[in-house]
């Protein structure tokens, strides 16, 4: 299986790609923990494509992360398309509670000496999502929808949903 997992910074798509990485069985690839260096030094954009165009070539992974300038790559690669497309509020608090519970820490699926910090900007981005990014990745998904499988996921509850099911049945539901 390939599977894509995008959604708005704080919509948990890390902690949904391991659990459904967990629950398949499958590798699990976080592009934050890929494409950022030390001290928060993101990979240039040539080495992010690289780095997708190798992943995309095997034959099962689970991936994780939007990077709008190579989302591509993932969405005509996968089999199945999952958006989480949670309310700007929820993405926000849990952001700012990672902020908090990750203080002076890297996340585990983020890069190694990228110690969690109050992001403004990055805050302010999850906050225009739904209005500057959205509508963009709502079309990509309109465009694919007759060839992959997508999944379009509106809360935390339907996340929480989706996943027993994939644990009680070992493979992805069918919509």
């Amino acid at each position: 299986m390939k599977i894509a997992i995008i959604g708005s910074g704080g919509a948990g798509k890390s902690t949904f790609a391991r659990k459904l990485g967990q629950d398949l069985n499958q590798k699990v690839y976080h592009l934050d923990a890929l494409f950022w260096k030390p001290n928060w030094a993101l990979v240039p954009r040539v080495e992010q494509i690289n780095v997708q165009n190798d992943l995309v070539k095997q034959k099962d992974w689970i991936i994780d992360g939007n990077y709008a300038a190579t989302i591509d790559i993932r969405l005509h690669a996968a089999e199945t398309i999952i958006f989480l497309d949670y309310p700007r509020v929820i993405c926000l608090y849990r952001a700012i509670k990672r902020t908090i519970q990750y203080r002076k820490q890297s996340r585990p699926d983020m890069g190694e000496g990228c110690e969690e910090r109050f992001d403004l900007t990055f805050l302010k981005w999850i906050w225009e999502y739904p209005r500057k990014k959205r509508p963009e990745t709502m079309s990509k998904l309109k465009q694919l929808s007759g060839e992959k499988q997508i999944v379009i996921l509106k809360s935390p509850r339907e996340a929480r949903r989706y996943l027993e099911a994939v644990s009680k049945s070992g493979t992805l539901p069918r919509e």
